[in-house]
C-alpha cells in the first residue's frame, strides 16, 4: 500500500502520474484542510476537491482549480446582490458543495463525506481530509490575522507573512485511518506540495509526524522548490516570513526527522551534498512536471526510490 501527503496543485499534478503506475486501490492520499472555509453558507474543501477532481479527469487544468468548462452565472447573480464574490466558485463547482454541506449538516463527518462524493466521481483511491476536526490556517500580515484563502485569493497573496497560525491544532485528531494509513503503507510520499500550509498542516494534527518517525514504510518528498522558487503558489513568501531560505535544503530540513529520501530537481543539483548531511538519502532528477509524460516520469522515480 502507498500513502500520500497531499494538498494543492502540485501534488494532483504528481497523483496523475502516480495512478498510471500503481493500482488505485493501493493508494490512500491524506488531504490538507487547513484551507477549508464557509463561503456563502457552504463548506468549501479546496485542496480536497482539486485532487478528486484532477484524478478524475475533470478539472480545469488551464485554472488548476474546478471544473473543466463550468460557469460562473451564480457568482454573476450574487454580485448583482452586492455579495463579495473574490473566491470563484464554478455552478458545477457548488453541487459538490451544497452537497458536502448538507451531509455535515446531516451529522456526517468529513472523512464520510468525502468517501461519498468521491465515490460518486467513480474514484478508486482512498481520498482523506487529515482531520475531521476544526482546523483552520491563518496568515499573520501587517492588516492582521487572515483565514489563508482570503491571504492567497482575495489579497493576492501580496502581504509580507509575519507568522502562521493553525487555529484548533492542539485539538485536532487525524481522521479516522489516516495513522493506519501511515503505519501501514509500504511507501510514503510526501507530494511537492506547500510545506508550510499544505504539508505543515498535515503534520501538525495529533499523531501524525510520529507516525511517520515510527512506520516501516520507506518516506520520500518531492521538493516543491525549483531553483530557489516555487513552481506554483507563496511558498517562497511563507518561508521568507517564517525566517527560512527558500530552498530544496529548507523543505528537506523541516522534514528531516522522519524523511528517508528526498527528490531534488536538476537545477538544484548544489543542494545535494548540504541535504545528505542531514542524513537523508538525495535523488537528483526532474521535478517540473510539464505533461503527463514527465508526470509518469516523475512518479517512476519515486517509487524505485
Amino acid at each position: 500500500m502507498i500513502t500520500a501527503l497531499a494538498g494543492g496543485v502540485g501534488a494532483a499534478r504528481f497523483l496523475t502520474g502516480l495512478v498510471k503506475l500503481v493500482n488505485e486501490k493501493d493508494l490512500s492520499i491524506i488531504v490538507n484542510t487547513g484551507d477549508d472555509i464557509e463561503m456563502f453558507g457552504l463548506h468549501i474543501s479546496p485542496d480536497i476537491d482539486i485532487v478528486a477532481y484532477t484524478l478524475a479527469g475533470i478539472v480545469d487544468e488551464e485554472k488548476g482549480w474546478g471544473i473543466r468548462g463550468d460557469t460562473f452565472h451564480c457568482l454573476e447573480a450574487l454580485r448583482r446582490f452586492n455579495r463579495e464574490v473574490w473566491f470563484n466558485l464554478g455552478d458545477k463547482d457548488l453541487a459538490t458543495h451544497i452537497l458536502r454541506t448538507n451531509l455535515l449538516k446531516n451529522g456526517l463527518k468529513l472523512s464520510e463525506v468525502t468517501a461519498q462524493i468521491n465515490h460518486a466521481l467513480g474514484l478508486n483511491v482512498t481520498i482523506l481530509p487529515m482531520t475531521d476536526d476544526k482546523f483552520e490556517t491563518r496568515i499573520m500580515t501587517e492588516v492582521g490575522s487572515v483565514h489563508f484563502q482570503e491571504y492567497l485569493v482575495k489579497r493576492g497573496a501580496k502581504d509580507e507573512v509575519l507568522g502562521v497560525e493553525f487555529l484548533g491544532a492542539d485539538s485536532a485528531n487525524p481522521a479516522p485511518a489516516v495513522i493506519e494509513s501511515i503505519r501501514e503503507a509500504e511507501l510514503v510520499i510526501i507530494c511537492p506540495s506547500n510545506p508550510i500550509v499544505s504539508i505543515g498542516t498535515i503534520l501538525a494534527v495529533n499523531g501524525v509526524r510520529d507516525a511517520l518517525r515510527h512506520t516501516d514504510a520507506k518516506r520520500v518528498a518531492i521538493s516543491p522548490i525549483i531553483a530557489g522558487a516555487p513552481v506554483k503558489g507563496p511558498a517562497d513568501k511563507l518561508l521568507r516570513g517564517l525566517g527560512f531560505e527558500v530552498s530544496a535544503y529548507s523543505v528537506a530540513k523541516l522534514y528531516a526527522d522522519f524523511l528517508d529520501t528526498f527528490i531534488l530537481d536538476v537545477a538544484d543539483l548544489v543542494e545535494k551534498d548540504k541535504i545528505e548531511k542531514l542524513g537523508i538519502e538525495v535523488k537528483v532528477t526532474n521535478t517540473l512536471m510539464k505533461n503527463l509524460e514527465t508526470k509518469i516520469a516523475l512518479a517512476k522515480t519515486v517509487l524505485e526510490s
